[in-house]
């Protein structure tokens, strides 16, 4: 039976905007019939894969995620190392259409735009070394691909990211990689109105006898919550993803968790320095169906002690699903930084844990 990890996290974020709309305002959501303060899953997700938890430990084993790779890792080296330009722009165009379709017009402000794909791609570790090895060849040999030479997409994959959030490839669907882990959008478990920040810059060099204005008027939304977030893995799929690697898997599980726990989406965090660590984790595992504990909050929280509720909220709903269901995980802990129950140190070993 599949072994599923879950992560149950309550996390404090001072007046910020930390995920903006089309708008520039802080993202909310409907939840209850109130309004309630997001963070969205692709934010949170960007910000734990590109974080230093992910690096310090894996990385050679990060994927890249991008539609511009071809003129980076193609081009430029080869027109650095002195390949003519006909040569380096074929062979750009044939290596970036094997992973997707090619820009087909040219940008009049970006004349290497055309050696990009249309779409963002996630290239795997193991892709990438392909590609420099077939570079390196090229130039040494100075000439073009031929069309074996670019079928560099590769079914066995290293990347932790590629396997905990998956891949699709819609022109080559044999090489979808499904994600092995699940993250809901962070949404505050109180209602939120997003307040105003009006403010003005001054030029340090105005004659303030002449000119006593502002050089610059603004305006930008703000708010602030507590967010209750939940991530599901499935640690047989994330094992598979990486080829059979229990090593990798329980690196992988120790910086995803910790990345949840530390780690702040960068949105306009210069202005707000609105850093948080998570106040309650709840690690759960088990073959048992997967379930969510954000009914705890569809009424929202009004207190003085909203961090305390909160948690006091979760774990009876996590009692209430055990009541009536029976027990919905095999094996539990807790890290409470209010109460100083359970480290990040015990919570990592635990969760590595087959």
């Amino acid at each position: 039976m599949t072994t599923f990890i879950q992560l149950h996290l309550l996390t404090a974020y001072a007046p910020s905007n930390l995920n903006r709309d089309d708008l520039g305002r802080p993202k909310t959501a409907k939840m209850g019939n109130t309004d309630r303060l997001r963070i969205s899953s692709q934010s949170l997700k960007r910000a734990w894969r590109t974080s230093d938890c992910f690096y310090q430990s894996l990385s050679d084993h990060i994927g890249v995620r991008s539609r511009r790779f071809a003129r980076d890792w193609v081009y430029k080296p080869m027109i650095d190392n002195g390949i003519s330009e006909k040569v380096a722009k074929e062979s750009t165009i044939k290596i970036a259409g094997h992973f997707g379709k090619v820009k087909a017009e040219k940008s009049p402000k970006d004349p290497l735009s055309n050696l990009e794909i249309e779409q963002l791609v996630h290239i795997s570790n193991n892709e990438q070394q392909a590609i420099k090895q077939l570079v390196d060849l090229l130039i040494s040999e100075k000439r073009e691909p031929t069309d074996i030479e670019v079928k560099l997409l590769r079914k066995e994959n290293s990347s932790i990211d590629i396997a905990l959030f998956g891949r699709m490839l819609a022109d080559s669907p044999a090489f979808n990689i499904e994600a092995a882990c699940q993250v809901s959008h962070a949404l505050g478990v109180s209602t939120v109105t997003i307040e105003d920040d009006f403010f003005t810059a001054v030029d340090d060099l105005n004659n303030y006898d002449v000119d006593a204005g502002s050089a610059h008027l603004g305006e930008r939304g703000f708010a602030s919550a507590l967010f209750y977030t939940y991530v599901c893995i499935s640690r047989d799929l994330l094992l598979e993803n990486l080829n059979g690697d229990e090593v990798l898997v329980e690196k992988t599980l120790k910086a995803l968790t910790e990345s949840a726990t530390k780690v702040a989406p960068t949105g306009m965090q210069n202005s707000f320095a609105s850093r948080a660590y998570t106040s309650y984790l709840l690690i759960e595992k088990g073959s048992q169906q997967p379930r969510s504990l954000a009914v705890a909050y569809f009424k929202p929280i009004q207190s003085q002690d909203l961090v305390n509720d909160a948690i006091t909220r979760l774990e009876d709903q996590r009692d209430k699903f055990d009541k009536v269901y029976g027990q919905c995980a095999d094996s539990r802990y807790v890290l409470n930084s209010e109460t100083g129950e359970g480290t990040l140190s015990a919570a990592l070993d635990f969760v590595a844990q087959k």
